[in-house]
């Protein structure tokens, strides 16, 4: 099997197995906001994936795995974005 395929499945695994651990209290950024008692439902923005899960999903504990999920990999479809073009920009 491909090692990408291999280190896929590990990441799957272990984001499946901690998102039930993961922390119910607040980030840096969402305490702020309750220590300055900011109204969240006037915000400006509307986030795909706001308070870590998918609007559409019911369940809870799959709608924050597919966001998880879906953070993990569009952080490293960036990386390798990233990667792959300052490897070039440095070849010239």
């Amino acid at each position: 099997m491909n090692s990408y395929v291999k280190t896929l499945i590990i990441i799957l695994i272990c984001l499946a197995i901690m998102i039930p651990l993961a922390s119910s209290s607040p980030d840096g950024l969402e305490m702020v906001i309750e220590n300055l008692d900011v109204d969240e439902s006037k915000s400006p923005t509307k986030s795909l994936m706001s308070n870590y899960t998918i609007p559409i999903v019911e369940n809870e504990y799959f709608s924050t795995l597919i966001a998880g999920v879906a953070g993990v990999f569009l952080v490293l479809g960036a990386a390798l974005v990233l990667g792959k073009s300052m490897t070039k920009s440095a070849e010239q």
